[in-house]
Formats: C-alpha cells, structure tokens, sequence
C-alpha cells in the first residue's frame, strides 16, 4: 500500500436530506470497491495503491452528479509514497477508538 487518500465530498443539493442522501451514495461506491476505508464525520480516508486510488477519487465525482447534484466540489488529501508503505488509517486512529 503506498498511498492514502482522504476525500470530502460537497455535492450541491437543495436541503441537508439531499445532501445526506448524495453523500451516502458515494461512500456506497466506496465500500464496493474493496479498499479499506474509514468513514468520518467531515471525510472518508481510503488506503491502496496511488493509481487505484485517483480513479475512485475521479469516480466519486461522477456518482454524486448521477445522483442528481447539478455541482460537486470535493476535498482532496493524499499521502504518497511510491518506494514506501504509508501510515494506515488503524494506525492513525485506533488508539483513539474504543
């Protein structure tokens, strides 16, 4: 694994419902892809290799706007290291989870 991505999706949607109910969808995509995958509260951080990872980013896009946002601006961190393992999501947080 040698990338880590976090993404915040802001789809433009009539009332927060809406905006619930775009933001849902997308984080379904998320889950179907097989990455391991960390849902919080303002974005969800995805692990995987670099490649992979840009096309879900790209992807993400496409699904909030065929869930019917007419705009979608999105939020993107990414940690890459090409000839190294990256930090995991389970070592960043678990020791703050019970």
């Amino acid at each position: 694994m040698n990338a880590s991505v976090a993404i915040q999706t802001l789809p433009e949607a009539e009332n927060d419902e809406e905006l619930i109910r775009i933001v849902d969808e997308v984080i379904a995509y998320i889950k179907s892809t097989g990455l391991k995958y960390y849902v919080g509260p303002f974005e969800t951080a995805i692990e995987g290799d670099y490649d992979e990872l840009m096309d879900v980013v790209k992807e993400c896009q496409h699904i909030a706007i065929r869930a019917g946002a007419p705009s979608v601006l999105a939020y993107i961190k990414v940690d890459y290291r090409p000839e190294g393992e990256v930090l995991t999501i389970e070592r960043k947080v678990t020791k703050h989870h019970r």
